[in-house]
């Protein structure tokens, strides 16, 4: 999904440095593969050929964090339920 995205931060040896992955068209999204110490980043199609990967010795990883894209409200949604009156 376009918005998709996952911050990867790493230790570099006394700093940090940070790398993000996005998903950059429609229909793509980001997924992660960790296994055997390294963590995999890939920007993935609808069919899943990778588009962009980032690898990641895993001893190194400090963080992953996942921003997953907004959804957007559509016209048939119902509305957020509003909290009910409390009696007084």
């Amino acid at each position: 999904m376009v918005g998709d995205r996952v911050e990867i931060v790493v230790d570099a040896g006394g700093a940090t440095r940070t790398w993000e992955v996005e998903a950059t068209k429609a229909g793509r999204r980001v997924d992660i593969a960790h296994g055997r110490g390294v963590v995999e980043v890939s920007e993935v199609t609808r069919g899943g050929t990778p588009v962009r990967t980032a690898r990641f010795m895993s001893s190194r990883v400090l963080a992953l964090v996942e921003h997953p894209a907004g959804q957007a409200r559509l016209a048939d949604d119902e509305p957020p339920a509003l909290p009910l009156p409390r009696p007084a």
